[in-house]
């Protein structure tokens, strides 16, 4: 299943422990990959941009593969937003709407119906009304970008509300698109401490630069993955792309200061569905 992509060589690195956002140590052996120190972002979500947000021009266009298999996929086709107001002519029960703006980490919800969503905010699992839970900002419906096999739309929606009011030490994820995937796919992947970080990589990032470039970056656990593409957005594609402007040239590997391995070239995207 899924695409072939190239195989790239490996580089011998140093174990980096990954911190757990409850401080509690969920795997019993060494954890290798992206070093993250945990933080809610939903922090900045208070803070509203007064320019407006051009999803074309400041989102990254990427892929994840799980080995050879496309998982994820964020495309020009997939960057269209919506106004709080028209999202809730367009949504149904089970839905993922990712709420979106310039220099903000992304926000997920699940659409229960009845002009509500449940998602994580604060640390904590809430039920709020779609618009209180935009704070303004404009959305897409997000179904479309994991390319896993989704729970039915009754199971995404009980998965949701069986989580309202968990909080803390309870959490299960480190951020609100984690909650929001697992609701729908129900794959522990999305967990904290979900799968074992050892070996070789079998998650890549593969980013979009333009003109048939991409850069990869490879990680351990979905996870750790997740938590470096909401770094991009947060950041914005500008920003990644000057980040990524002393890269070695093409087919060459180096190792990152966050401990993943890198690469850049031309890569194969995934095939449009």
């Amino acid at each position: 299943m899924g695409n072939q992509v190239e195989k790239l060589t490996h580089l011998n690195y140093k174990e980096v422990p990954t911190a757990d956002p409850t401080g509690m140590d969920r795997d019993e052996g060494p954890r290798i990959g992206v070093s993250y120190i945990f933080s809610n972002d939903d922090d900045e979500l208070e803070q509203q941009q007064d320019s407006p947000y051009d999803p074309q021009l400041h989102e990254v266009e990427c892929s994840v593969y799980y080995r050879n298999e496309c998982i994820y996929q964020k495309s020009r086709g997939h960057l269209s937003t919506y106004t709080p107001e028209n999202l809730l002519n367009r949504c149904k029960p089970g839905d993922l709407v990712e709420f979106v703006c310039q220099a903000q980490y992304p926000h997920w919800v699940v659409y229960v119906g009845d002009f509500q969503v449940v998602h994580l905010h604060r640390l904590e699992v809430v039920n709020s009304f779609l618009t209180d839970a935009s704070q303004g900002r404009r959305g897409r419906i997000a179904n479309q970008l994991y390319r896993y096999k989704p729970l039915s739309p009754a199971v995404v929606v009980r998965n949701a509300l069986e989580q309202v009011g968990c909080k803390d030490r309870d959490l299960s994820w480190r951020n609100s698109e984690c909650f929001a995937a697992w609701c729908r796919y129900g794959k522990r992947e999305f967990k904290i401490g979900g799968e074992l970080r050892i070996g070789k990589q079998p998650y890549r990032l593969q980013i979009r630069l333009g003109d048939k470039r991409s850069h990869t970056l490879e990680f351990q656990s979905l996870e750790d993955l997740i938590m470096e593409k909401r770094r991009n957005d947060q950041i914005g594609r500008a920003a990644v792309i000057q980040e990524l402007s002393t890269v070695p040239q093409e087919g060459d590997l180096w190792l990152g200061a966050s401990g993943c391995e890198r690469a850049t070239g031309s890569a194969p995207q995934c095939t449009q569905l």
